[in-house]
């Protein structure tokens, strides 16, 4: 799993002030799939988000959120930036079995703009989180290639980068699946990562928008 990590706070962050980019109105439809959908944040959500969050192997690769005021406060910063530029890291819900009407929850994927202090920024990455009954069913790879088309399409990116610790080998197979090619000279200790940590050091990946048009759109 990938995503955003908690600030490390002894009490949770803020919601983030205004952001000075321009809100983009992104297509609904874009944003589903035969399967899925990605949709803003709502209340409803707080509760599954929190259980996923206290899941040890969703969070194996992560930095601990380490109790329902801190998972409440994440979902609050990505609900809030969705609000203020129109997209970021969108609720994901299932669609199987449904009708596609309203679906379960299943985490998030989407696109963000990285705040740590990283090498190679500014950037726009991808990422996604899943509770364990939707994984190994392809969900995370068809809700990212969603997101994909709102940065290359809707949001009109040059390039879309992910990044994820260095053994979590679930989240770099599904990088791959998305076209996205490792960098392996800018591996990096990511900085809100203790230093000693075993998860500091993160490998980076990249997808610049030529070699995804090449792939999703031959001849353009």
């Amino acid at each position: 799993m990938t995503g955003p990590l908690p600030e490390p706070a002894s009490a949770p962050a803020p919601a983030p002030a205004p952001a000075p980019h321009p809100i983009t109105a992104v297509d609904p439809a874009l944003l589903r799939s035969p399967r899925l959908r990605l949709r803003q944040w709502m209340p409803a959500d707080r509760e599954p988000f929190a259980a996923l969050a206290a899941d040890p192997a969703v969070m194996e690769h992560l930095l601990p959120l380490p109790d329902r005021a801190h998972s409440d406060a994440l979902a609050d910063r990505m609900e809030t930036l969705i609000e203020q530029q129109g997209w970021g890291f969108w609720a994901a819900e299932s669609l199987e079995g449904t009708g596609h009407g309203t679906g379960s929850f299943m985490g998030f994927i989407g696109l963000n703009r990285p705040a740590a202090p990283l090498p190679f920024a500014p950037c726009v990455e991808i990422g996604w989180r899943l509770a364990r009954p939707f994984w190994g069913r392809g969900l995370a790879t068809e809700g990212a290639r969603l997101a994909l088309r709102v940065g290359f399409e809707a949001l009109g990116l040059q390039e879309i980068v992910a990044f994820t610790a260095q053994r979590n080998l679930r989240s770099q197979a599904v990088m791959e699946r998305l076209g996205m090619r490792e960098s392996p000279s800018e591996a990096f200790d990511h900085p809100a990562v203790p230093e000693g940590h075993v998860l500091r050091r993160h490998r980076l990946y990249r997808l610049s928008r030529g070699r995804w048009l090449a792939a999703t759109q031959p001849g353009a």
